[in-house]
């Protein structure tokens, strides 16, 4: 699911429980036409019918409220986890022909470094990649020389991501670039 439909999913799930709140307090201050403060809210056919049901009706609650709870906490998990997550496995493209292109993405990120660390007075360059495979999130982290230019890495930069996007059919929907410089030695 996309940040979005996460979104609208939470949203759904919160108005149905204040709705579900707010019946229940209408109901039980007697502000409900036609119900009772004191009668049972679902009706007694239900209530007559969870009376007899005696030893099994908590039992059927109390295993639906686990796998309620359990539902939750994945929803939560993976809404918590899910935009902090690198890219993994394989970005595949479909071909002007009948195929598929397949690139492994931990490759993608090291050619991205390599061609970024091959500049005059770059040290080192790591890359992550996160978001959506079509249009992923690059982030980069260069450590630059003492004597390294500022408008050189960002010329360096700029034309290392044209090739990566031209190479892997995808345009960054974000880049993040973060330099750098270590001090001169005495």
């Amino acid at each position: 699911m996309t940040n979005a439909a996460h979104r609208v999913l939470w949203t759904v799930v919160a108005l149905l429980l204040v709705a579900c709140g707010a019946v229940t307090l209408a109901a039980s201050l007697g502000e409900l036409p036609g119900v009772e403060p004191t009668a049972a809210l679902l009706g007694t056919a239900l209530l007559d019918g969870w009376r007899l049901a005696a030893p099994w009706s908590g039992l059927a609650a109390a295993v639906t409220g686990a796998l309620l709870a359990l539902a939750g906490q994945r929803l939560l998990d993976r809404e918590l986890r899910g935009s902090a997550r690198t890219l993994r496995g394989t970005l595949s493209r479909p071909g002007r022909r009948a195929g598929r292109t397949r690139m492994a993405v931990d490759v993608l990120a090291r050619a991205l470094e390599r061609d970024l660390a091959a500049a005059p007075g770059v040290r080192l360059a790591r890359v992550v990649l996160t978001g959506a495979p079509p249009h992923p999130d690059v982030w980069i982290r260069m450590d630059l020389t003492a004597d390294a230019r500022a408008a050189d890495a960002r010329a360096h930069v700029d034309a290392a991501v044209r090739r990566f996007a031209a190479t892997a059919g995808c345009e960054p929907a974000h880049l993040d670039v973060t330099a750098r410089i270590a001090p001169a030695r005495p």
